[in-house]
């Protein structure tokens, strides 16, 4: 990783706080390098320095708001200049603690409104037409002998279907559902023990399509010699180590191929559709959030807005009043 490539010119109080958010706050590698990279950033931009600049005391708010008028004269979009406004505050704030400086230049700095896009969804009919694509393109790879090991594409098969059932079926991210081990679901009960962001654990909820899917596949993990210790990973590559995520990914490219259904569909979309069909469906945006394992009910709330834009094309689509013309 860039950090530890760097490590070496990193100033004193960057270095401390990547320490504080690997060890202390238990963030992603994907957090710390967001981090790292919009202090470098500042640095750069506001100090003409780089990562070894540790004179953060002299920072001033002036020099705050000069940051966002050169993330913003460099092209950045407004979300990404509050991510990086936000790795400030939250930099500044560890320095704080510690007693390295004194004040936060970076905190209430004029609010940058974004328009959140709302996220993209599947229909119902859609996935079903992805979840039997998996069949067909695997019973397809043997009828034609481009599978060399039938067994092999079973196993395959099994697997991807079971991994997308549990995405749809329980609203999982991709990297939950990957990170699953062989004892985390329990399927007499339909409930599955997850571990989300930040490594907060949550119980997930698994439905008859998904439970059918997952025996299926554990017959063939077995079958293959797939360990059954509690702790080994619950889906396999084909060397018997846990499936990574661009594997899955890269499979499921062929999946829409096969289904007719546009290329850009992701794993994260199952999930977006997941919490759309069930509000759709009058479910309480509370129980969605606690399914979903987000922290603050504003992050669910977006789905609700998708939901009411579906409510608005039914109705222009079906309703006499809502389609009848203008008179002049």
């Amino acid at each position: 990783m860039i950090i530890e490539k760097n490590s070496a010119k990193t100033g004193k109080s960057l270095a401390g706080f990547i320490r504080h958010l690997r060890t202390e706050k238990d963030s992603s590698e994907h957090t710390i390098a967001a981090y790292y990279s919009g202090v470098v950033e500042f640095a750069v931009k506001v100090r003409q320095s780089d990562a070894s600049f540790d004179d953060w005391q002299s920072v001033d708010r002036e020099e705050a708001r000069s940051f966002i008028i050169r993330l913003t004269e460099s092209g950045n979009a407004k979300r990404s200049i509050q991510r990086k406004l936000s790795a400030m505050r939250s930099f500044f704030r560890f320095m704080i603690t510690n007693g390295e400086v004194s004040s936060n230049p970076f905190e209430n700095l004029p609010v940058l409104k974004t328009a959140k896009p709302l996220p993209k969804v599947m229909s119902v009919n859609q996935i079903t037409l992805l979840i039997d694509a998996i069949d067909t393109y695997w019973n397809n790879l043997v009828a034609l002998g481009i599978a060399r090991d039938p067994g092999g594409a079973e196993f395959s098969r099994s697997r991807d279907k079971a991994i997308t059932e549990a995405i749809y079926s329980g609203g999982l991210r991709i990297s939950e559902v990957l990170a699953l081990n062989y004892a985390d679901p329990d399927l007499s009960s339909g409930i599955i023990k997850v571990r989300g962001k930040g490594k907060k654990e949550r119980l997930a909820m698994l439905g008859t399509p998904a439970k059918k899917a997952l025996r299926e596949y554990l017959r063939y993990r077995n079958a293959a010699g797939g360990s059954r210790e509690s702790a080994s990973p619950l889906f396999l590559n084909q060397q018997g180590g846990r499936l990574t995520p661009r594997s899955y990914q890269r499979n499921l490219k062929n999946y829409l191929l096969t289904a007719g259904l546009p290329p850009d569909m992701t794993p994260h979309k199952l999930r977006h559709s997941f919490a759309t069909h069930l509000l759709d469906a009058g479910a309480d945006l509370r129980s969605v959030q606690e399914m979903l394992g987000h922290e603050n009910l504003s992050t669910t709330q977006i789905y609700t807005h998708v939901s009411t834009e579906r409510l608005k094309e039914v109705y222009s689509e079906n309703h006499p009043l809502a389609r009848r013309k203008k008179r002049p």
